[in-house]
């Protein structure tokens, strides 16, 4: 077995593959409707459980706090969202959706269930299941060999 076939068995690689083949599909399906892949992210954690901080956005994104700050910015500018200091903490700022945010959000959940639904189009139930533990369980394996 020769390198590149070697490479073409490691999970990792097709990990990322996949992950890069969804994103590509995001950010096109996106795009027609004026949105990046990390701003739908944002939205998405806003609709679930806000207000949140820039601070937790970026954790929950993946991005550091200055990209994530560059993101709520121009956000802001769409009023897609508005940020204000924490009621307690003044010197947090909280991200809310206002209302476009909220149907720009429920827009592109269209659009990215639609192309989730396409990548899982020919794996049954019981099989996207068990993909969702596998996937669970290899977050958990990596977060105890960190510790």
């Amino acid at each position: 077995m020769n390198t590149a076939d070697r490479v073409l068995d490691l999970v990792g690689y097709q990990l990322k593959r996949a992950q890069h083949s969804l994103r590509a599909a995001m950010d096109e399906g996106l795009r027609a409707q004026g949105l990046t892949t990390p701003q739908y992210a944002v939205l998405t954690h806003l609709e679930a459980d806000e207000p949140l901080s820039g601070a937790e956005l970026a954790r929950r994104c993946f991005v550091t706090a200055q990209t994530m700050n560059a993101i709520l910015v121009g956000m802001e500018r769409a009023r897609l969202v508005e940020r204000a200091p924490h009621a307690k903490h003044g010197r947090v700022i909280e991200a809310r959706l206002t209302t476009r945010g909220r149907a720009k959000v429920r827009d592109a959940h269209r659009t990215v269930f639609g192309i989730e639904e396409r990548m899982l189009s020919k794996i049954t139930s019981a099989g996207r299941r068990k993909l969702n533990e596998t996937l669970r369980q290899l977050v958990e394996n990596l977060k105890t060999s960190e510790e």
